[in-house]
């Protein structure tokens, strides 16, 4: 039966991490991933959960120190949409075999086509309007015109290109004077492209291809991104993958990550503007409150294997793993133990990060459990640490404490 299981399940995982399309798109978010780390120390630095830090620091720099932080902050959460269409755009062309320089460019120019230039809020003192790009459109709103713009106008201008129709240069002609000329004809036909879907979308009542995909598209996605059901479900399908060896969040987060990203910086937007955090499932929710020490929460196992194994094999094992589990690293114990392919680990693995997810699901709507401000913290902080700073709340650290403990009672048997 696991061997069936195996092969159909291998099959699916290979075919979504081969996609070419969602290879993109998850590798051209994942060009964001450290600018919105860094971009986050910046909101911690500015916000730091320790009662009187502001003041203190105020003693130092003045009243409203913190609001210079948004230089960062502002030049990089606010533009995450158009990062995305040029980390997209670049990788798109990269699998296709293309100039991925000329994709990251063609990205970009075909979304801010399609971007307003002018907004009711852009009026000057005397009233009068000017034009200027929102950073609702360029920000978390823009992602799925991103997503699209990018994967299309990079397919426009390569099919252009496999087609030959470019403009060669002689042969002493600069490699690089001879690739722009080269692209003059592709780029072309991609912006001539969305130009006319800038157009056709002027004729309807939604005006702009952003309100129209955000209105149809993106805003439907998130409200089943917000569901009590779809982390639930991402949590199995990536812990039930890892069961057979492939690696679970790396096929899950193809489908999945642009919404949790979509959603992690609503809830920044909302907490650096002091409104309620809308969002319960974020990247942080799902990073340090589903699973502990790696896919299947197996930092629970490890401390048994520690503690009470009476195995000298898991003694040492446990020992040896449980440095790297702190930091949520696990393939010694899923590899090592094995967990792959144990029909004795399967429902305790599946279980564990189900009981995780559910309880703090609940946790969270009866308020016990502070909502996540949509700061991004490194994955690999440790438990506790990464609660409170993910929350800004002490009360969240020990709540993962908590859930090690379920997690230790779920393992025993």
């Amino acid at each position: 039966m696991f061997a069936n299981l195996e092969k159909v399940m291998g099959g699916t995982a290979e075919k979504l991490s081969n996609n070419k399309v969602l290879i993109a798109i998850r590798d051209g978010f994942l060009v964001t991933t450290p600018l919105i780390i860094v971009a986050s120390f910046f909101i911690l630095a500015g916000n730091f959960p320790i009662e009187g830090y502001t003041d203190f620091m105020a003693q130092f720099f003045g009243q409203g120190w913190e609001n210079h932080m948004d230089a960062v902050i502002d030049s990089t959460f606010s533009v995450i949409a158009l990062l995305g269409a040029i980390g997209i755009g670049y990788a798109y062309a990269r699998q296709l075999e293309s100039d991925p320089i000329a994709g990251a460019a063609i990205s970009v120019v075909c979304f801010l086509i399609l971007t307003p230039k002018s907004h009711p809020a852009f009026t000057n003192e005397a009233g009068k309007v000017f034009n200027g790009l929102a950073n609702t459109n360029m920000g978390s709103a823009g992602m799925f015109v991103a997503m699209i713009t990018a994967i299309v106008s990079v397919r426009i201008f390569v099919a252009i290109e496999r087609k030959g129709w470019v403009i060669k240069m002689p042969d002493g002609v600069p490699p690089a004077v001879s690739q722009s000329f080269a692209a003059l004809i592709p780029s072309l036909f991609a912006m001539l492209t969305f130009f006319l879907v800038y157009l056709g979308f002027s004729l309807t009542d939604y005006h702009y291809a952003h309100t129209f995909i955000y209105t149809n598209l993106q805003a439907p996605l998130l409200g089943i991104g917000r569901s009590v059901f779809l982390e639930p479900l991402t949590q199995f399908l990536s812990t039930f993958f890892w069961f057979f060896g492939i690696n679970g969040p790396a096929v899950t987060n193809t489908v999945f990550a642009p919404i949790g990203l979509a959603l992690t910086t609503e809830n920044l937007d909302a907490f650096k503007n002091g409104l309620p955090l809308p969002n319960i499932f974020t990247n942080g929710f799902s990073n340090f409150f589903t699973n502990f020490g790696g896919g299947g929460s197996t930092l629970a196992l490890v401390f048994l294997m520690v503690g009470i194994a009476k195995s000298k094999r898991m003694k040492t094992l446990g020992r040896l793993a449980i440095v790297p589990g702190i930091f949520g690293i696990n393939e010694m114990i899923i590899f090592g133990l094995p967990v792959v392919l144990n029909p004795i680990m399967l429902v305790p693995f599946i279980a564990t990060p189900l009981v995780n997810t559910i309880l703090s699901i609940i946790a969270t709507v009866i308020g016990f459990l502070p909502r996540t401000t949509g700061v991004s913290i490194p994955w690999t902080t440790p438990f506790f640490f990464s609660g409170w700073l993910a929350t800004g709340h002490l009360i969240a650290g020990f709540w993962q404490i908590i859930l090690i403990a379920i997690d230790c009672l779920i393992y025993y048997p």
